[in-house]
């Protein structure tokens, strides 16, 4: 099982490297990078802890597919196994900055405190996670769980900055997923409405920990990043900003995975020596890159299953329930998001199965409604991957994080509402 997982890393890899060649060169072989992540996704099936929802969409979507064989109904089948593959290769680009984005080891015992201590750890975990994901919530956590088990103004910290990265960072996977299936955006209008978000998500989470006693916030111990440590993602920024103003018609998803290896090429040998670096790349690839089996299996099945879904709507002539994609059917849609959300459906697949089916609205506001979905839903439902990450790794309980951030989701749904009517209206819709 061992040999297995390491082969997966190298399709995972290969995958990665396949896709960008097909993109820039031949653009028929992306079919190729489509059918390595699959077997790469077949030889870890058995290792993944949560199979169930996986099971229920595989089933579903062979369903769906004797549908469509017994109707004629066409199908796209190269789109069926690659239509979140850029998504893929964005995830593991941005998992290649881990070699180098990672600060020094800490050398100090104690960690700052108190309310200024908070702000800064949630900028920190904020910005550092808006390009690594992931990875930035973990290297706080884990310095903050070492101290002692993680409070709850510590959990609101971790899962609301952490979470809010998804209303606008271009670096994120939902951010990828919005272009994926809303490739007309305006970049710079859903950068801005998200950045305003966020920083309405930092307002209204310091005002919930500083308004009640029992988050004791002057006690609060944090672990706020180095300016240092955020030099390679503003790096990466900057990058992929300039070239985009030159090649304004390469997907953005490509330039911030093709950069993130590029970095990781150029700057890993110069902080660990080429031999080190060699080492280190090849650990990645087989060790690391398997760990990703989680998030390749949903994107790879949920998509499967929403062009499956997507062509028997099609098929049988299905009209949209309505005649103009507003911000009322906007706010009705991401209620829809949150409400499945906590119930266990991930967003990536609400977003597969009608992201086609919308394309022919308006895809600003259609992607502005993804992000704001994602967002919401990763920092309250039990079965995100960013909360079971935070039950698992720190043994805190999925209940007490749902109760402690459901009211901000009830209140950023209501900002978001207010701010899908203020976009609505400036796209005039």
């Amino acid at each position: 099982m061992i040999i297995l997982s390491k082969i997966s890393g190298i399709l995972i890899f290969l995958s990665f490297l396949v896709t960008i060649y097909a993109y820039f060169f031949q653009n028929n072989m992306i079919i190729l990078a489509g059918i390595f992540a699959w077997i790469a996704f077949l030889f870890l099936f058995s290792t993944l802890k949560n199979k169930i929802l996986i099971i229920i969409l595989l089933l579903f979507s062979f369903l769906a597919y004797i549908i469509v064989l017994v109707n004629n109904f066409e199908i796209n089948f190269i789109k069926i196994f690659t239509v979140n593959q850029y998504l893929l290769t964005l995830l593991i680009g941005v998992g290649f900055l881990r070699l180098i984005a990672m600060p020094k080891k800490d050398k100090t015992s104690s960690l700052p405190k108190g309310k200024n201590s908070f702000i800064k750890t949630y900028l920190s975990v904020h910005l550092f996670g808006s390009v690594i994901n992931l990875s930035s919530l973990i290297l706080v956590a884990d310095k903050m769980y070492k101290k002692a088990p993680l409070s709850k103004s510590q959990i609101i910290l971790l899962t609301r900055a952490f979470s809010s990265d998804a209303y606008w960072s271009p670096f994120f996977v939902a951010f990828a997923a919005a272009i994926t299936y809303a490739p007309k955006l305006n970049s710079s209008v859903i950068i801005i409405n998200g950045l305003v978000l966020a920083f309405i998500a930092f307002i209204i989470t310091y005002y919930d920990v500083i308004k009640n006693s029992s988050y004791d916030i002057d006690n609060f111990y944090g672990y706020p990043l180095s300016f240092n440590s955020l030099f390679l993602p503003f790096l990466l920024a900057l990058l992929v900003l300039i070239t985009n103003s030159y090649f304004p018609d390469i997907k953005v998803i490509i330039l911030i995975s093709l950069f993130s290896i590029i970095m990781t090429l150029f700057i890993l040998p110069i902080k660990k020596g080429i031999k080190n670096s060699f080492r280190f790349l090849i650990v990645h690839i087989i060790d690391e890159l398997p760990k990703m089996k989680s998030e390749i299996s949903l994107f790879l099945v949920a998509g499967m299953f929403g062009i499956i879904i997507g062509s028997i709507l099609i098929g049988l002539d299905f009209n949209l329930p309505f005649t103009n994609f507003d911000w009322k059917i906007a706010s009705l849609l991401l209620l829809v998001f949150i409400i499945l959300s906590f119930v266990g459906i991930h967003p990536i697949i609400t977003i597969s199965i009608i992201g086609d089916y919308l394309s022919s609205v308006n895809h600003t506001l259609l992607a502005l409604t993804f992000l704001m979905a994602w967002s919401t839903t990763v920092s309250t439902s039990p079965f995100s991957g960013l909360n079971l990450t935070i039950v698992a790794r720190y043994n805190c309980s999925a209940k007490e994080i749902f109760m402690i951030n459901i009211s901000y989701a009830i209140k950023m749904y209501v900002i978001c509402v207010f701010c899908l009517y203020i976009l609505s209206n400036y796209l005039n819709l």
